[in-house]
């Protein structure tokens, strides 16, 4: 078995994080790696990885950095995968985080969810993997009529809740 998704993060720190990543391609059965980066401290073992990647059989990549966050785009720039950015909540809320993903260069896109959005960049992954993969459609259909008749019973258990100027 190949891992289609690469799970990246800055180091174990942020594994918290990224773990929601891991879970979620684990359920809908999408083969996975996971692997603690640094850009800054270990910058040629990024390189390497980012220009290996596609190589491997890896499709889509992942990478969580929080404060500077400069891995999802160094990866970007040394691969043609797509590459989908999570901010890690740090100093300041992940502010930092967001923004240094987000404005990239022409050139290097870098797909970008919201602050510890590890389980939305899994499922966005899946997305992607689902346009030529009829089973991971499948499993992702699924997922989405979970996630619809979670708010329906939700609905349901409010609607037994009872006050006494409640109207509905």
């Amino acid at each position: 078995m190949k891992a289609l998704v690469s799970i990246v993060m800055g180091s174990t720190s942020d594994y918290a994080v990224m773990e929601k990543a891991a879970t979620y391609l684990d359920e809908m059965e999408i083969p996975f790696e996971i692997n603690a980066l640094s850009a800054h401290r270990t910058p040629e073992e990024v390189e390497g990885f980012a220009r290996g990647a596609a190589g491997r059989g890896v499709r889509v990549i992942i990478a969580g950095a929080g404060m500077a966050a400069a891995l999802p785009g160094v990866i970007a720039a040394q691969t043609e995968l797509p590459v989908i950015g999570v901010p890690i909540k740090g100093m300041l809320d992940g502010l930092d985080a967001l923004l240094s993903i987000v404005e990239m260069p022409p050139g290097i896109p870098v797909a970008t969810v919201s602050v510890n959005g590890a389980l939305n960049a899994a499922i966005l992954a899946s997305e992607m993997l689902a346009l030529s993969d009829e089973g991971i459609a499948r499993r992702l259909r699924a997922y989405k009529v979970g996630l619809r008749q979670k708010i329906v019973k939700a609905n349901e258990d409010l609607r037994a809740v009872r006050f006494r100027f409640k109207v509905n």
